[in-house]
């Protein structure tokens, strides 16, 4: 993948307890589009496709989708023709109102609007076919990118440099980044993995890919569902930016942060822990979500 792998920055928060330590991995910073997770997602995607001499990526996502934007931009920068199954057919008359969508549209991408009960079908053989038959031949990545070449990817994330930390956390949307870190883990470590979606059911999902038993499901920071905020969310995204200068997107990474800091409040971490977070990008669907919350008269997320 020809894009610039720039170095990937580790930071120290700012804590008043001496009881932990606590370091942010800056994937956000991996590459100014392709963020994140969807960095390390695409990147062994890509090289199959290429290797399977496809022309087109087909793909899904929803209206603000981190997935969607990085997917129309690598498949722009690498040659690919983009195709978009997005969930929600009112979207078609709306997409120079989506910051998302107009950006993954103008880097080229071609969007089939289906309805929420027809996008629950993405995965079934029939669905699949009838997308063959309108679009032609094209590479499949799954809904979030998550396949065993996402995997691959994402066991890059950790080095040998990160054995000094006691614990690795990270949110959770389809589980592929969760099992490449927990696949490249020492034994003296634990992964907590923070679901954005409600309730344990990414589990069995996550033991296909696992290699290692060295993890825990932290399961009760969604703020009540996949998308779903309120005014304590992103009150503390935006505070935590006053104190450390450190972006979070509201969707993954600000609950994942805010998880871990309630638990270092209730002394869940043993005296003495070395922390490191993983920060998955996800900064493109800011826009997108403040739009939905000036709508609500809410607090935004502001970075001044």
């Amino acid at each position: 993948m020809p894009f610039v792998l720039q170095d990937i920055l580790t930071q120290k928060i700012q804590l008043f307890t001496n009881n932990v330590s606590v370091s942010i991995r800056r994937e956000d910073l991996i590459h100014p589009i392709v963020s994140g997770n969807k960095f390390r997602k695409l990147k062994y995607n890509l090289v199959q496709a290429k290797a399977e001499n496809q022309k087109t990526l087909l793909t899904f996502g929803g209206a603000f989708s981190n997935h969607i934007a990085a997917v129309a931009f690598a498949g722009k920068e690498n040659g690919f023709k983009t195709i978009g199954i997005i969930r929600g057919d009112e979207l078609r008359s709306k997409i120079e109102k989506n910051p998302t969508l107009k950006f993954a549209q103008e880097c080229g991408m071609q969007f089939e609007f289906v309805t929420r009960e027809d996008y629950r079908h993405k995965i079934e053989a029939t669905f699949l076919e009838n997308l063959k038959q309108k679009f032609g031949e094209f590479y499949l990545v799954p809904e979030g990118g998550t396949n065993e070449f996402a995997i691959k990817g994402c066991e890059e994330i950790l080095t040998k440099d990160d054995s000094l930390y006691d614990f690795v956390c990270c949110a959770i949307g389809t589980g592929g980044t969760i099992c490449g870190i927990i696949n490249s883990i020492l034994p003296h470590q634990k992964v907590l993995g923070f679901p954005a979606l409600k309730g344990d059911f990414l589990k069995e999902e996550i033991c296909k890919f696992a290699q290692n038993e060295n993890w825990e499901l932290i399961t009760n920071y969604h703020f009540g569902g996949y998308g779903k905020v309120n005014p304590e969310l992103i009150a503390f995204i935006n505070q935590f930016y006053v104190e450390n200068k450190i972006p979070l997107d509201p969707i993954y990474t600000g609950k994942m942060v805010f998880g871990v800091m309630d638990l270092i409040q209730k002394s869940y971490f043993p005296k003495n822990s070395k922390i490191l977070l993983i920060h998955t990008g996800g900064l493109q669907g800011i826009a997108g979500m403040n739009l939905k919350l000036k709508a609500k008269k809410s607090l935004t997320i502001d970075f001044q």
